[in-house]
């Protein structure tokens, strides 16, 4: 080979080197440390729902930013605003869509308002669990539905975490009977309080950061959150010593969602790191809610009383969920599609689910 062209060709192959990557062999003969070099850096503006540094929720959104500077070398940085310092908690929906912050953090279910749909996406009251919901989202048509009524408020959502089963709430007085839901105020979202409303309760929606203060002072009389981890941390024993079992949210999808033109705008490159971190961010919190929870159900106050409601209500709960997804599918064909494929998947599911996780919990226990 020519001295000229040896120059070239070695050119050519350096700057192809800096442009895809390179990597440095270590001793052993494997891949060593990575040397990346993606071009431009650029800049994401995400606000949470949360306060700052929220455990599990808020951290996971900290780490989610963290890993996709350190898989993108660095040249993507995802700067993470807590609730209220950008924007206030319950508008970070409508910040998003109208290009004001570039990504966002918080429940699907808060905003049934803008389509009642978007509820089925957040879970189902005695609905599908965690990993059946994000199998639906990925397999079963529910990312495709959920992209499309979400892009017509310029939005692009990913799945952003999961609580798995939730607890059904704190009440500052027993629950016997359905007559003592009558007239109580409880903090509830999404579809479940559709259900305690059809119940005689009057469902209220507040941010995590004014809960404790409603319950304490009775200007709500029960609330529901997540789980014994983050209840405990929001103090709630002190004010209702009642902790009933879950049943409104066994599988609480939480969403990562970005601003559609800002996302189609990314480098493909990005886009991948985005969504590979928000599965391993979904990952992470499932697992740590599942740690956290069964740590802290050892450590709740003695005054705390775990009930479960009675079983009436449970029948009743089940026939006002019916009465709220038909009524909901009569005025909304965008809910009538989402939840057919919800329960297309569901049907399909579920002999399966029958004769795997049901039985094997059933002899297990």
């Amino acid at each position: 080979m020519k001295r000229r062209d040896f120059l070239t060709t070695t050119a050519v192959g350096a700057g192809a080197l800096a442009l895809s990557g390179c990597h440095r062999a270590d001793k052993e003969g494997g891949l060593g440390t990575v040397h990346i070099n993606r071009g431009k850096k650029i800049t994401l503006k995400l606000a949470t729902s949360w306060p700052a540094h929220f455990p599990i929720m808020g951290t996971g959104v900290d780490t989610f930013a963290k890993r996709c500077a350190e898989l993108s070398g660095g040249t993507l940085e995802i700067k993470v605003f807590a609730k209220n310092i950008l924007v206030p908690a319950m508008q970070v929906f409508d910040a998003c869509s109208a290009s004001q912050i570039d990504a966002f953090h918080s429940g699907v279910y808060y905003w049934k308002g803008k389509n009642p749909a978007f509820s089925i996406f957040g879970g189902m009251p005695l609905g599908m669990l965690s990993e059946e919901m994000i199998t639906w989202f990925k397999f079963g048509g529910g990312y495709e539905l959920w992209r499309e009524l979400y892009g017509k408020f310029n939005l692009y959502p990913l799945i952003g975490g999961t609580t798995g089963p939730q607890m059904g709430g704190w009440f500052k007085k027993e629950i016997n009977s359905l007559a003592d839901l009558k007239g109580l105020k409880m903090r509830i979202p999404g579809l479940g309080g559709e259900v305690m409303k059809k119940l005689g309760v009057n469902p209220v929606l507040l941010p995590a950061g004014e809960i404790y203060t409603a319950l304490e002072r009775g200007t709500i009389d029960a609330t529901e959150w997540v789980g014994p981890a983050l209840d405990s941390m929001m103090g709630f024993a002190k004010a209702a010593p009642y902790y009933y079992t879950g049943w409104h949210e066994p599988g609480s999808i939480l969403e990562l969602t970005f601003n559609k033109a800002r996302w189609e705008k990314l480098s493909s490159e990005h886009r991948a790191i985005i969504t590979a971190v928000s599965e391993e961010m979904s990952a992470t919190m499932l697992q740590e809610f599942r740690y956290q929870n069964a740590k802290a159900l050892q450590q709740l106050p003695k005054q705390v009383q775990i009930k479960s409601f009675p079983p009436e209500f449970f029948a009743a709960a089940k026939k006002a969920l019916e009465e709220v997804l038909q009524e909901q599918s009569a005025q909304s064909a965008d809910f009538r599609r989402v939840l057919k494929s919800y329960n297309d998947f569901y049907a399909l599911n579920k002999p399966w689910d029958d004769i795997s996780t049901r039985h094997l919990l059933e002899i297990r226990n």
